[in-house]
């Protein structure tokens, strides 16, 4: 993409600029040893990456990895900008498509636009809706496993939000949608993510996993904590808890603890938790403040 490397070629630049008297001050970058001829490959070593280079008539085997700030100082930034993109390219599976006229034209074909906007056309004289299909188009062209799809809806007309809404049924991976057009994504999404006022309600799918999940955890602790004191008329509950300061209790503080609940010796076990005299223990209101007496 002729255009993302210019932009950072250009932001190298300013980059360098901004720097100003300071990279004069700097040591020089040493030449390379030999005339570059291409980047052959690239690695990370110690946190830094390294480009392996070839050299104008020299075997392979004198080939050498060398500092990314290196080579941008002997000015050999362009190439290995180029070399990042063609490594992403590949990462994403791009170097797999045939990008020929035929088969791009094909691509732009199941998004409605025909041979006349795709292939001779320039995206200048494209409508807005005819944009909004060719960015689905460029955001489907390498298969992606996740859609992130930001007002969809925006210049469609109603023919064209049928058939988005149709594919985005159809489609096989999962799609993340930002949308006011409630009559548009109701249909299509199992989960609602409604942001308003610095607030975050969620309903749907993940609504409901959350209550049944709070609820299987709240019924596993009181199956936990509950212990039976053998008598047959009363059942108290033994747990035990961190002290009043968040430190949790040693294995025989809390042998202690468990067997001061079972003889209801309260201040033996405000003792053991260290709770200051008139407070209360957060979730143990049954301990007291330790101000009254029995």
């Amino acid at each position: 993409d002729q255009e993302l490397l210019n932009q950072r070629l250009a932001e190298l630049e300013r980059r360098h600029t901004q720097q100003g008297d300071d990279a004069q001050h700097e040591e020089r970058a040493r030449p390379l040893p030999f005339t570059f001829e291409k980047i052959m490959g690239r690695r990370e070593k110690a946190g830094v990456l390294e480009y392996e280079i070839k050299f104008v008539d020299r075997p392979e085997r004198q080939n050498l990895y060398i500092d990314k700030a290196r080579l941008e100082k002997v000015g050999l930034a362009r190439e290995v900008i180029e070399f990042d993109m063609l490594v992403a390219a590949r990462a994403a599976g791009l170097d797999l498509l045939p990008c020929t006229t035929t088969e791009l034209q094909a691509h732009l074909d199941e998004f409605q636009l025909p041979q006349e906007f795709g292939t001779y056309g320039r995206i200048r004289g494209l409508s807005g809706g005819q944009k909004v299909k060719l960015v689905l188009a460029a955001a489907m062209w390498n298969r992606p496993h996740l859609l992130i799809l930001d007002e969809p809806t925006n210049y469609l007309d109603r023919d064209s939000l049928g058939a988005l809404s149709n594919s985005i049924r159809d489609f096989g991976g999962g799609v993340i949608m930002i949308s006011h057009c409630e009559e548009f994504y109701k249909p299509l999404c199992n989960e609602t993510w409604f942001v308003a006022n610095g607030e975050v309600k969620v309903t749907g799918e993940a609504a409901e996993k959350e209550l049944k999940v709070g609820k299987k955890k709240r019924e596993a602790k009181a199956k936990e904590v509950t212990k039976s004191t053998g008598s047959t008329n009363e059942e108290i509950k033994i747990v035990v808890p961190k002290d009043f300061w968040g430190k949790s209790l040693s294995k025989k503080d809390a042998r202690s603890y468990e067997k001061a609940a079972k003889k209801r010796d309260v201040a033996l076990m405000r003792k053991i938790l260290q709770i200051p005299k008139g407070k209360t223990m957060p979730g143990a209101p049954e301990l007291g403040d330790g101000t009254t007496t029995a």
